[in-house]
């Protein structure tokens, strides 16, 4: 029996991301799915300097593009962000320990000019699963050529795709709840991390 569990692709990602991938055979990431209108984790997140919080945030091309799914945004070089960001983590982590060891990672990412928002932020991803020694398989959303929406997507379709009984999702309170295909009767648990898991047998 295998764990399945699903994000979206944000920058830089917090720590509850990668505990769910550990605690996961195989992570979806979310990749097909609607890019919001408005703020977004996929595009800026906060860390810290001397003075509390740095916010950085990776500029994108929307105006006149309509709804784009997250794996079609590009992500805008113009202006001298890149310079500036990276400028800002140099100075804010200075003096932290381990910081030279990933140093370079961090200036290659920004002086290359990557040809969308998703490449940019799995090659964060991806560089800090390796960091934590996390080998969960990934695979995208668009990889699994599903077209279903929520709550359908999250609660029925990755568990039937990837024929798995064991999922992890985030909830607001315990569920319970019977999956409409051939397979086993699942419950929702609360679990650490304020993650839910769907377990099976139920």
């Amino acid at each position: 029996m295998k764990i399945i569990s699903a994000h979206q692709p944000y920058f830089a990602p917090y720590a509850g991301f990668f505990e769910k991938a550990m605690r996961s055979d195989v992570l979806v990431i979310m990749d097909a799915v609607q890019f919001p209108r408005g703020t977004t984790w996929l595009t800026r997140n906060r860390f810290k300097n001397d003075q509390g919080t740095l916010w950085l945030t990776i500029p994108v091309w929307k105006k006149g593009l309509g709804l784009q799914k997250i794996n079609e945004v590009k992500i805008c070089y113009e202006g001298h962000w890149q310079k500036k960001h990276m400028a800002s983590l140099s100075s804010a982590y200075a003096n932290a320990p381990f910081f030279e060891d990933h140093r370079s990672f961090l200036e290659k990412i920004f002086s290359e000019q990557m040809s969308s928002l998703l490449e940019l932020n799995m090659r964060i991803i991806r560089y800090v699963l390796a960091q934590l020694a996390i080998e969960t398989h990934i695979v995208t959303l668009s990889e699994l050529g599903i077209e279903a929406k929520e709550p359908e997507l999250s609660i029925i379709s990755l568990p039937k795709a990837q024929q798995e009984n064991t999922w992890i999702r985030r909830g607001s309170k315990t569920k319970e709840s019977t999956l409409p295909f051939s397979g086993p009767k699942f419950r929702f648990t609360l679990s650490f991390g304020g993650l839910f898991s769907l377990t099976s047998p139920y």
